[in-house]
């Protein structure tokens, strides 16, 4: 939703958002549905859900009547239309999501350069709750391995034993999808991939997905994502992720209730009174901390940003993270952006930090270049 783009897929800022947010997604296929019967089936549903009705809601309902009516028939629908309309739902979401990035140089092109531009001891791990391919796209482009689960060639299968081991090189990059992904498919009773963007039996976003995390491939990515929370002294950074997900919510506060010596930061792009759950979780545990763009919850503790003096050469850092967003008069923590988030990242080794004038079409606000000597 950061990353705007024009009808050409160039980067704009005043385009719109590469993919839609949940309420825009909602609109998007509804308006899709092209069987009549369906269409207002799921408009009954929407209607009756209220205000604030999204697809995840519409979804979830739909699934319960699948599961319920048998032959008898709601808003026209019985068990069979029920589960094609959970289908139709399902293959319009996929087409909406199946995103490409824009040609220019963007957030995924600088997060990727940043992880893979650093010798490690130990492997970045990506654990992403999108179904798009978007991460995909941007380590492929220029050339950096990575490990999704999958191995093979002609029809790439999943493999648990390889997700819960660390046998690859840490140059390799790990990135694991929690909810499933764009292009999986259930075949002979095996998850492979690579079938492209029409396959989206695996997209899950619905009441379901609790109990779908314990079957494979989600037990072994969700055994994978505590097992990492579990490492000594680990570090694990979430952006642009509610902590309204119950199932992953629970795995963040159990792993880190077991492991005091883990943190996480968590970039808010909300104010701090938008982002309850995110702090109701930091109150109980102190090892993770909210950052918002008005304050934090630090320590169990919540309290406003109060910018100080800079140190010496660090009016320039600063402006990396700290400035006024468009149309915005307040200056706020911008780390809750993901564009601001990976640029920031990008610009971790720059040994000079100078703020320049943003050519056109860049989607950021106010960002320094790096000068650092190449």
């Amino acid at each position: 939703m950061s990353i705007y783009v024009n009808q050409n897929g160039d980067l704009d800022q005043s385009g719109h958002p590469l993919v839609p947010g949940v309420d825009e997604l909602t609109t998007m296929v509804l308006k899709a549905i092209a069987d009549e019967t369906q269409r207002a089936a799921a408009a009954a549903l929407a209607k009756e859900l209220g205000t604030g009705a999204n697809i995840e809601a519409i979804l979830s309902k739909i699934r319960l009547l699948q599961n319920a009516v048998g032959t008898e028939t709601v808003h026209n629908l019985n068990a069979a239309g029920y589960q094609s309309l959970g289908q139709t739902i399902c293959t319009q979401i996929g087409k909406i999501v199946d995103a490409r990035l824009p040609p220019q140089r963007n957030a995924y092109n600088e997060l990727i350069a940043w992880i893979s531009g650093t010798l490690r001891s130990h492997a970045i791990e990506i654990f992403t709750t999108n179904y798009d391919l978007l991460f995909e796209e941007a380590f492929e482009k220029v050339r950096a391995p990575y490990f999704d689960g999958f191995t093979g060639g002609r029809a790439p299968f999943f493999d648990p034993v390889s997700v819960a081991g660390d046998d690859l090189p840490s140059r390799w990059s790990r990135l694991w999808k929690l909810h499933g992904s764009l292009g999986w498919s259930l075949e002979s009773g095996m998850i492979v991939r690579g079938r492209g963007a029409t396959a989206t039996e695996l997209i899950y976003p619905d009441h379901l997905k609790y109990d779908l995390t314990q079957k494979q491939p989600y037990t072994a990515l969700f055994e994978r994502l505590k097992n990492f929370l579990l490492t000594p002294d680990t570090l694990l950074m979430t952006i642009g992720f509610s902590f309204r997900d119950a199932h992953v919510a629970a795995v963040l506060d159990e792993a880190l209730a077991m492991n005091a010596n883990a943190a996480v930061f968590a970039f808010q792009y909300g104010l701090l009174e938008q982002e309850k759950s995110s702090c109701e979780m930091a109150f109980d545990r102190p090892n993770i901390s909210v950052y918002a763009g008005d304050g934090a919850v630090i320590n169990g503790i919540a309290g406003e940003w109060q910018p100080g003096e800079t140190p010496k050469n660090w009016e320039e850092i600063r402006k990396s993270f700290w400035g006024t967003e468009p149309g915005e008069t307040k200056p706020e923590f911008l780390l809750g952006d993901f564009v601001m988030f990976a640029r920031f990242c990008s610009l971790a080794q720059a040994s000079e930090l100078q703020e320049v004038e943003q050519p056109p079409g860049t989607n950021l606000s106010s960002a320094p270049t790096n000068n650092a000597e190449q």
